[in-house]
């Protein structure tokens, strides 16, 4: 039989002249344990692998949306660290070890990586000997962008900002004299946007950094051509400043009566609302007011002129002052009648002619003459008002009070409403916290409700929803994964190899166990008839040996049924092996 089948006893072929692939594959099945070292090999390196996987770090980001350049330099310092690294997102994300990563970015930044593409203050100090006024000019205008573009990129939703400067050109004369002016180009990471508060942030920033630059000469713009700042203060109604001093106001309302009645009432009793109308509009007012004459003794004077002219001889009032003094002479007696005057005397004076009194009445020392000219201060009043801060024009509160805790007859705990004069007591008190004003419009309402119960629900992490969980199964399912894989691989291929290429041993082994079932079986036989003929009178027992003996003959015949089912080659080769004995 053995020389019928060579090819098929040997595991050979008998076509010495066949391809290459052939004549390999028939080398192989000549000698199994070839492909059992391979397999074994493939095996190992499958299993090698997976633990190399498994025990792989975890990788986080550690810089996105860099630039080119700050990527090179980021990489070329891992690479002289000797850092793995990772690039994913097409190349916009740079992963590193979850461990590495926080000590990476500090190192980083002390190295002054990423630069975002903007050169700050740094290029001053690569100033070259002899350099010009007007490169120095610019070295310092490109530094000053920078480092404002790097203060607005540190903002939370600023991805990238760039910043142009148009620096104030000065000039002898006024006409030719220019201001300083910017705009800012923002690129904001996706899904975030920025408030107004924030815009007149960056406005106001910029603004204040860069001499003679005003905030109504900044533009702020996004990636999308937006326009984020408003020129001037008229764009908009209210700007954030605003905002937060309105809440500000209202709070600071809502602390005081909350403040003040938490005493009386307890903390989880009350609850109170303000609302404020604030004016923030800007006024300017002028006024010149002009009160009556004062009088005399009580005006100031402004200027005075007097001005006085006498003229006469010896005729005027001399002496101590008085009334005597002040008092015209007498005037004289009259002249005596004329007597005859002897010739070669004068002729007296009452006996002067006429064109001689004429002379003396018209003498100008005889003449009197005062001018006095005061001029008095007149009364002016000015007043200028500026309001610059927003102004309180109407306050209204709503204030809610909690029953009270009481016990009914029973006993029992139970709810009871205020009475009247605790509500007005409570009205009074709010009313002076809130500095209530009738003239001002402001309105108040204070309302006794109970309050809903509110249960506290505690939302407690699932111990299965934790991070640290999650860490945990991760690790386990990768180990998990590995000893899958290497189940697999030995009931898939290795096991049916060492059952296929080791035949004598199992071949010996199920010949043993058939010998063994027919010794057995033989033996059975034996003893069954022996105790046959030593107890055939009880045919009872009789038969409950004729169904043991069967009973062994079926499980016997079952097993050998099973394993011609699952291998039928070893029963063929067990065959073969009784063949070759008989021969």
């Amino acid at each position: 039989m053995s020389k019928a089948m060579p090819g098929t006893a040997n595991g050979t072929t008998d076509n010495p002249g066949g391809s290459a692939p052939e004549r390999l594959l028939a080398q192989l099945r000549s000698n199994p344990l070839v492909l059992l070292l391979i397999a074994g090999a493939a095996t190992i390196a499958v299993i090698a692998a997976l633990l190399l996987w498994a025990q792989a770090p975890d990788y986080r980001v550690l810089y996105s949306n860099f630039s080119e350049a700050d990527g090179g330099r980021i990489i070329a310092e891992l690479d002289k660290r000797g850092v793995p690294y990772r690039l994913s997102e097409g190349g916009n994300a740079l992963l590193v070890p979850t461990a590495q990563m926080h000590s990476l970015r500090l190192q980083l930044a002390e190295q002054g990586l990423p630069q975002a593409g903007n050169v700050g203050f740094e290029l001053m100090d690569k100033q070259a000997f002899g350099v010009s006024q007007f490169a120095e000019h610019l070295n310092f205008q490109r530094g000053l962008e920078g480092e404002l573009a790097r203060s607005i990129e540190s903002l939370g939703p600023v991805a990238k900002a760039r910043v142009h400067l148009a620096m104030a050109k000065q000039s002898i004369f006024v006409r030719d004299r220019q201001p300083a002016s910017a705009s800012v180009v923002l690129t904001l990471h996706p899904g975030r946007s920025l408030g107004e508060g924030q815009v007149d942030a960056i406005v106001h920033m910029v603004g204040s950094s860069v001499p003679e630059l005003a905030a109504e000469a900044v533009t702020v713009v996004d990636q999308s051509g937006r326009l984020l700042s408003m020129p001037g203060s008229s764009g908009r109604d209210l700007d954030g400043t605003q905002l937060s001093y309105v809440d500000e106001v209202e709070n600071a309302y809502q602390r005081r009566i909350e403040r003040i009645l938490t005493p009386i009432l307890g903390a989880e009793n009350v609850r109170a609302q303000v609302a404020a109308e604030i004016d923030f509009a800007t006024r300017e007012q002028t006024a010149e007011r002009y009160a009556p004459n004062q009088t005399a003794g009580d005006a100031a004077i402004r200027s005075q002129q007097l001005s006085e002219n006498y003229s006469g001889g010896d005729e005027l009032a001399r002496g101590v002052p008085g009334a005597l003094s002040n008092t015209p002479p007498s005037p004289p007696a009259p002249p005596a009648p004329p007597a005859t005057t002897p010739p070669g005397q004068a002729q007296p004076a009452a006996a002067q002619t006429p064109e001689t009194q004429q002379a003396t009445a018209q003498d100008p020392r005889n003449s009197l003459r005062r001018d006095n000219v005061v001029n008095y201060e007149v009364d002016r009043s000015v007043e200028h008002v500026q309001q610059r801060r927003g102004n309180i024009k109407r306050l209204t509160a709503a204030v809610v009070v909690n029953f009270r805790n009481g016990v009914d007859a029973d006993g029992k705990p139970t709810r009871e409403a205020l009475t009247e004069e605790e509500l007005a007591q409570i009205n009074r008190l709010v009313r002076q916290a809130m500095g209530f004003s009738a003239e001002r419009g402001d309105a108040l309402e204070v309302v006794n409700s109970p309050f809903t119960e509110a249960q506290d629900v505690v939302v407690e992490n699932v111990w299965w929803q934790t991070p640290e969980f999650f860490v945990m199964a991760t690790s386990i399912a990768r180990y998990l994964l590995v000893a899958l894989a290497a189940l697999l691989l030995w009931l898939l291929l290795l096991r049916p190899l060492l059952r296929r290429h080791s035949p004598p041993v199992v071949a010996a082994a199920a010949s043993e166990a058939v010998e063994s079932a027919d010794v057995a079986a033989t033996a059975g036989e034996a003893a069954a008839n022996a105790t046959e003929e030593a107890s055939i009178a009880a045919s009872g027992e009789l038969q409950r040996r004729l169904r043991r003996r069967s009973a062994v003959y079926e499980h016997n015949l079952a097993h050998l049924r099973e394993m011609a089912q699952e291998d039928p080659r070893l029963i063929a080769m067990i065959v073969s092996g009784w063949m070759k004995k008989n021969d």
